[in-house]
């Protein structure tokens, strides 16, 4: 069965066909600047070229036609007609407390992802506009709701409650949730089976590292503890975004700087994090890396305070699991930068880690990098977020 994954974003969206008897991708590409002057859209058929396309996209629905029409396309296509794509699998972003899992689209379903809008406003609409175009043009099609927020939702009461009146969560349902939940459950799991050991007799800790970040305790095949909280705002130093600080800072600097909570709120999310820190260098840890190498002293600040956050977040998760079996890096940063791996590696002696500079440098594998009389074992993990999808939605259908 062919299954088309789709991840929209309020002005862009991401596609993939995966044969889910081979779970090869079979044809990827992206719709960028939907709504927006200048939108296009890729397209790259596997084991051919790719083709990017500058077409007018008022909206989702066309962005959508428009990839099918190139699925489908008789000279590139990859398949002859809609009827070999057998259910497509949706990428949502916040299913709140109402779904713990991936579950098959029906009305009722939609009316409580729209429920979730509010908690989060930037993504779930846009998810929905996906929805419903792949519903007006593939009537009859199965899809698939797979949300970011599921896998986190077996965390205990104590791990998600915050120390806010009580009265809040009760009326607005105020708590951690979590994101990025989808690849923490696919790397959690992956590791488990390069190490050919039962998922659910280890205790993990992945460490999602890309222009958005995350690290999550999963301790017998359950995650029970995460960092991202109500919002994508909480927790690691990001990309652009600040992490965990001090509530009181919000005011402090609104009084100072005459701002609203919006403008704040606009601070935290978009101008702060590693671009903020850097003193506007980069949000690019290709940047801070290549600054740090020729002595830059705003990108070496950057980076050692990120991999700190980073180590202190793996000691609290260590502490909550009482012990780990295995630490994976994993997305952008976690795949790809060996400096960050190695920096955040130095703070694990207690856990009897040794990284292994060779097996660090490599890229593109599954493949530990802690040496093997480490007391712990340091693996790198590709993520593979539409593979996943995919998965989930053959289960459902």
């Amino acid at each position: 069965m062919n299954i088309l994954v789709i991840n929209c974003g309020s002005s862009s969206l991401k596609y993939q066909v995966i044969n889910s008897d081979t779970e090869q991708c079979i044809a990827k590409g992206l719709c960028e600047r939907i709504g927006i002057d200048g939108s296009q859209i890729t397209y790259a058929p596997a084991g051919g070229e790719k083709e990017v396309t500058v077409t007018p996209m008022p909206d989702h629905t066309e962005a959508i036609r428009l990839v099918l029409e190139a699925l489908t396309n008789e000279k590139t296509g990859v398949v002859k007609s809609l009827d070999e794509i057998g259910a497509v699998g949706h990428r949502v972003v916040h299913g709140g407390e109402k779904f713990a899992s991936s579950t098959l689209i029906t009305d009722e379903v939609m009316a409580a992802i729209e429920e979730c809008n509010d908690l989060a406003p930037l993504h779930n609409p846009a998810n929905i506009i996906g929805i419903n175009a792949c519903k007006a043009l593939m009537p009859g099609t199965p899809m698939v709701a797979v949300f970011d927020t599921a896998f986190h939702q077996t965390m205990p009461e104590e791990a998600y409650m915050y120390g806010l009146p009580y009265e809040y969560y009760k009326k607005y349902k105020i708590r951690r949730y979590g994101f990025h939940g989808t690849s923490h459950s696919y790397v959690s799991k992956r590791a488990a089976e390069v190490l050919g050991k039962k998922y659910e007799d280890l205790k993990i800790i992945v460490c999602h590292l890309g222009n958005g970040a995350s690290i999550s305790a999963v301790k017998n095949g359950k995650c029970v503890d995460t960092s991202m909280g109500l919002t994508p705002l909480e927790g690691l130093i990001m990309g652009t975004r600040s992490g965990d600080i001090d509530p009181a800072i919000m005011e402090f600097i609104a009084h100072k700087e005459n701002k609203s909570i919006d403008d704040i709120m606009t601070i935290l999310n978009k101008k702060s994090g590693v671009l903020g820190l850097s003193d506007n260098l980069s949000s690019d840890f290709r940047d801070l890396e290549q600054g740090h190498n020729n002595g830059d002293v705003n990108a070496t600040r950057t980076l050692k305070t990120y991999c700190y956050r980073v180590a202190k977040y793996i000691g609290s998760y260590v502490a909550a699991m009482n012990g780990v079996d295995v630490i994976c890096f994993t997305a952008g940063v976690g795949e790809n930068a060996s400096l960050v791996r190695r920096m955040v590696c130095e703070y694990l002696g207690y856990l009897g880690v040794t990284i292994d500079a060779e097996a660090n440098g490599r890229r593109g594998e599954d493949i530990a990098i802690s040496t093997p009389d480490s007391k712990t074992t340091v693996m790198v993990i590709p993520t593979n977020e539409e593979l996943a999808i995919a998965r989930e939605t053959v289960r459902l259908v």
